[in-house]
């Protein structure tokens, strides 16, 4: 099976990104809906649609952090399907809404259990991947969130081809989250446990048959074993004195280093401002003179081209070309398209005929622009750098604070600012990510961030100068580190 299998388990894995993805878009082009604005008696830029996309994200917040716990104590696996079903709940909710108080609480449970995916799919993936394809393999997570986005604009701009007083329009879309919600259940227990939680829950024989069935190519097994024994000699040694709780993560030097990392990744991909023009593009097209039907035909082919360009990156040069430069170059790019999107906004108030037509041709471009740029840098990066630089024992806890607070924390400050933002003050509303990517983003990851690329997880250890193979932190309960080999031979001396 080999790389087959491998990649077979991270795309359907990823259906939990597909969920993150389609929830997160959906509403785009539901808050265009006469009939929802109508029965919910609101419209695109009130507070109201600030709510409605806030509640999401902030339910993300804390599912993501509930799953440190989870994965921790159930597995990886069932993490994906405590997600999956909480998702379903929140779906049957939304479809079936008669109030505003369901359609909140519908969105608080969905993002709840995309804060749940979120965080647990890139680090099952990352768990199970081969080191020289990890990049391909976790960059799937955002391969399936931008195809959530596509399915949830085609399916809502379908669903708005019918008369403005059908609730069609709005409850179809909604409730469309049901079928991947149920694809997921159905499906992820065919599928193994990480290799790594196995190891850690003393599962090791079944640990060795899994590393086979992801890695073994007909001619390996030596390096498979290796792999093996790698893996078990560091779990082994940290869980000699593992700390129970979230206070680890802050008072060991190293573990606090690749949580500042992590968060940090995740928050530079949050002012990169592409979840705000995920949610607000059509009210940008609208500042840009298009609108009702031809603004929804727009954000279509947006969410189609990120995607694109994705898969061309995650395929052919993310593994090759590692994982700060695209992070340096993403930086730059779309620091740049935001300065010359904010300088066509400028202009086009008051333009009229041909000059406003090209004008909006012109704006249109860049934030597409933004979308390849991401979609080749932060997009993928952000999963892959987040997942992989975290020691075992810390990973669950570590992965659901840098998503929860870095990710879905910052996307939530977003989703109730920007309808605002680019209400009162449009185009302008641009230069705070352009000042925050110069200012902040590109020196903290030229100067700080590290290369991870075709390293094994327990390789990457060493790149934090603390830690060594089968080590452990020197300052772990202010005890020094010791190896597994130590420990071992400590034992047998006192037995």
């Amino acid at each position: 099976m080999g790389q087959f299998f491998n990649i077979a388990l991270a795309v359907f894995a990823a259906t939990g990104s597909f969920l993150f993805g389609y929830d997160s878009g959906v509403m785009t082009d539901v808050i265009q809906s006469p009939n929802f604005l109508s029965f919910f008696g609101t419209s695109p830029e009130t507070s109201i649609i600030g709510a409605i996309n806030s509640t999401f994200s902030g339910g993300a917040v804390f599912g993501a952090l509930m799953g440190g716990l989870t994965m921790d104590r159930f597995g990886r696996r069932m993490t994906v399907l405590i997600g999956a079903c909480v998702n379903l709940l929140g779906a049957v909710l939304q479809c079936g809404a008669r109030n505003l108080a369901m359609i909140l609480v519908g969105r608080i449970l969905a993002g709840w259990a995309v804060g749940i995916l979120s965080m647990s799919v890139p680090v099952y993936q990352s768990e199970c991947a081969h080191p020289r394809i990890r990049g391909l393999i976790v960059g799937i997570t955002q391969q399936m969130i931008g195809i959530g986005f596509i399915v949830s604009t085609w399916v809502g701009y379908g669903s708005a081809q019918v008369p403005p007083t059908s609730a069609f329009s709005w409850r179809f879309p909604l409730g469309f989250q049901a079928i991947p919600c149920i694809m997921l259940i159905c499906g992820i227990m065919f599928f193994p446990e990480s290799p790594r939680h196995l190891i850690e829950t003393d599962r090791a024989d079944e640990a060795l048959v899994v590393l086979k069935k992801l890695h073994y190519n007909g001619s390996n097994d030596d390096w498979i074993q290796h792999e093996f024994n790698e893996i078990k000699l560091t779990i082994e040694a940290e869980k000699e004195l593992t700390a129970p709780g979230w206070k680890i993560l802050f008072t060991v030097p190293t573990y606090r280093t690749r949580l500042i990392h992590a968060t940090l990744v995740q928050v530079f991909t949050q002012f990169t401002g592409i979840n705000v023009i995920g949610y607000y593009q059509t009210i940008m097209y609208h500042d840009l003179g298009i609108t009702g039907n031809r603004a929804l035909l727009v954000s279509g082919i947006y969410n189609v081209v990120g995607p694109i360009f994705n898969l061309f990156f995650i395929t052919l040069l993310l593994d090759r070309v590692g994982r700060r430069k695209p992070l340096l170059f993403g930086t730059i790019g779309i620091t740049l398209a935001l300065v010359c999107e904010a300088i066509i906004g400028s202009q086009v108030e008051g333009a009229t005929g041909s000059r406003q037509h090209s004008l909006s041709i012109a704006g249109v471009f860049f934030l597409f622009l933004v979308s390849c740029i991401f979609s080749c840098s932060f997009g993928p990066i952000s999963w892959v750098y987040a997942s992989e630089i975290m020691p075992f024992q810390i990973r669950g806890r570590g992965s659901a604070f840098a998503t929860g607070i870095g990710n879905w924390l910052v996307s939530t400050i977003w989703s109730q600012v920007s309808p605002i933002g680019l209400g009162k003050i449009k185009y302008r509303f641009y230069f705070i990510f352009v000042a925050f990517n110069l200012v902040v983003t590109l020196p903290t990851i030229f100067f700080v961030f590290k290369e991870t690329k075709q390293l094994t997880l327990e390789e990457i250890d060493l790149l934090f100068g603390e830690r060594a193979l089968g080590a452990l932190p020197e300052d772990l309960d202010g005890k020094s580190g010791i190896t597994a080999m130590e420990m071992e031979d400590t034992n047998k001396s006192a037995a």
